[in-house]
């Protein structure tokens, strides 16, 4: 099925910020499907003269106009003309209920501004069989959702640059305040009651000073900062800017949402939805003080190989036979490559590394070992990104090697050359390149018959830890050597935990 910005782009003339300022509205209009007990359907006018639905919302709160979806329908031209004056800033005239769904349907019609424009028509559809005697709640519901449509109509609502995490945002069923313009307290659902009895609040909250309870339940003796959840509103309320924030009492987290209210430019207050996190935060600290701990474990890890290099160091500098002393030099360059991922890992806070810094030490390092009469430039290109912690501690051994590799023993005494290391991430693999302008490849060279252990090392982590594939061959000129590695790489989400 299409997305809005697909039929936007597709079916209008709407430019990209048209399209960003729909988007937003369809962000945030679940709380006005909420309020309203009623669907919500965006509709675009084509540049065929013909209205298109491009967006639905369902109310949470009650029973759905529509079963079934109605993005990709096209209004009837009967109803056309209502949606055309409503374009053209007008009123839509009352119109019979709409049965081509099979439940009688009551539709009203909202323009979507933005500035001096409309851009699209929103309507609230409404099943007429559903219609009873309000509650309180529900009159307290439809008045705010009324108001926020002719926000919607004038331009003010979704506000300009706001967003919120929707995935832990409170939501109208979990609780509701309404606040006038003085910051009073003139409904409060259920829900919302039972969120402040948690923080210690006894009594109705009805008819009390929002701002002034919570300040009650914040303050501390000797502070004399305003409590961040009396402050936002405040906020909300002088600005009218939407604000969002924790309130601590007792043991217990309720995370604020308030949304300022000025249908017409008139101040008329503010909604506060109201939801008790106090788990969600619970949780939040349990993974902080996990994360911490990883991140510290990952700098001793770190330094005991660091440590353990300057022994394997030490012994080297002892040994009298050559062959015992690069053995072990190399060694400690092996180890030194696994270090630095590790002290990467104990200064993020995701399980992913940015491995262009480490690649550039890796080779830094691999520079070092070339013959001091040789001149060998080691560069890369490209980007590395950011990789899984598992697959950059093999990589790094995997570059280290093949660079080394090259350094040592493509280039003769006194010659001069360069390797370069390229890097890019495509369609979900990372390829690697290393080519050198050296001396090239033995004759009768065989990857898998060969005896050093430095390619039978990367050979068993590109094949064990990395999953992925090697080849080397003559460069691409027909001198030197091209070293080609693709590792597939998992899906990283996008907190960056894998």
């Amino acid at each position: 099925m299409s997305t809005l910005a697909d039929l936007v782009r597709s079916r209008t003339s709407l430019g990209a910020g048209d399209l960003a300022w729909l988007q937003r509205l369809v962000g945030e209009w679940q709380l006005v499907a909420d309020l309203s007990f009623a669907d919500l359907v965006l509709h675009v006018r084509t540049t065929d003269a013909t209205w298109l639905a491009v967006a639905h919302m369902r109310p949470t709160t009650g029973p759905t106009a529509y079963p079934q979806d109605v993005v990709g329908a096209e209004v009837p031209a009967s109803a056309a003309p209502r949606f055309e004056r409503v374009r053209a800033g007008g009123r839509a005239p009352d119109a019979d209920p709409d049965r081509r769904s099979g439940t009688p349907v009551r539709q009203e019609l909202v323009p979507v501004r933005r500035g001096a424009r409309v851009l699209a028509v929103l309507s609230r559809d409404s099943d007429v069989n559903a219609a009873r005697m309000p509650s309180a709640l529900e009159l307290t519901y439809l008045t705010t959702a009324g108001e926020l449509l002719q926000m919607v109509g004038e331009g003010r609502f979704p506000f300009p640059g706001s967003g919120t995490d929707r995935e832990h945002a409170p939501r109208v069923g979990d609780g509701l305040v309404r606040l006038d313009r003085t910051g009073h307290a003139v409904y409060a659902s259920p829900n919302a009651l039972s969120a402040f009895r948690r923080l210690g609040v006894s009594g109705d909250l009805l008819g009390a000073h929002l701002g002034h309870t919570i300040a009650g339940l914040s303050a501390e003796p000797g502070v004399l900062d305003e409590p961040r959840g009396s402050a936002a509103l405040a906020a909300v309320l002088r600005f009218a800017e939407p604000r969002e924030s924790d309130v601590e009492a007792q043991g217990a987290t309720v995370l604020l949402r308030a949304l300022p209210l000025h249908p017409g430019g008139e101040p008329r207050g503010a909604l506060v939805l109201v939801r008790d996190v106090t788990e969600l935060r619970h949780r939040d600290r349990q993974i902080l003080g996990k994360d911490a701990t990883i991140r510290e474990i990952h700098h001793r890890v770190k330094n005991n190989l660091q440590t353990v290099a300057a022994l394997l160091r030490l012994q080297a500098r002892r040994m009298s036979v050559p062959q015992a002393r690069a053995a072990l030099e190399e060694s400690v360059r092996r180890v030194a490559s696994i270090a630095m991922v590790h002290e990467t890992l104990s200064q993020v806070f995701a399980d992913v590394v940015p491995f262009d810094e480490i690649a550039d030490r890796v080779l830094a390092m691999c520079a070092e070992v070339a013959a001091p009469e040789s001149s060998v430039s080691v560069e890369r290109s490209g980007s590395f990104g950011e990789l899984p912690a598992d697959v950059a501690t093999a990589l790094s051994l995997v570059l280290t090697e093949l660079v080394q590799n090259a350094v040592e023993h493509a280039y003769a005494g006194g010659t001069q050359g360069r390797i370069e290391v390229r890097a890019a991430q495509r369609d979900g693999t990372l390829q690697v390149e290393v080519l050198d302008d050296g001396a090239g490849l033995p004759p009768g060279f065989d990857l898998g018959a060969s005896s050093r252990l430095g390619l039978r090392i990367v050979r068993t982590l590109v094949d064990g830890e990395l999953r992925g594939s090697l080849l080397l061959e003559p460069g691409p000129t027909g001198t030197g050597t091209r070293a080609a590695l693709e590792v597939p790489l998992p899906a990283v989400p996008s907190d960056g935990r894998v």
